[in-house]
């Protein structure tokens, strides 16, 4: 598939990400794994693709079914709350 470039670097940022899985990724995009894999290995350095490789190899995160939690986001205690538009005081 081809992709505009906008949308070729969002799918590589959402690979790169730990806690997006590959079947977000099918079902925003229509790309397989494999496909996900190949468009990495063709757009990115080989080091950098090797690097990426090494990281989602048997990462539990990056399949949905792996996964120990349901869904949800990490959210750091430090991180302060958005109400409205504004940026809410501990």
């Amino acid at each position: 598939m081809n992709f505009d470039a906008i949308t070729t670097d969002r799918i590589i940022e959402m690979a790169w990400e730990d806690r997006t899985t590959f079947d977000a990724i099918k079902f925003q995009f229509g790309l397989k794994e494999q496909e996900v894999i190949d468009l990495m290995r063709k757009e990115m350095k080989p080091k950098s693709f090797k690097l990426w490789r090494e990281r989602v190899q048997g990462r539990k995160t990056k399949h949905e079914k792996l996964r120990t939690f349901a869904k949800g986001r990490f959210k750091c205690t430090r991180q302060r709350t958005i109400s409205n538009n504004s940026i809410s005081k501990r």
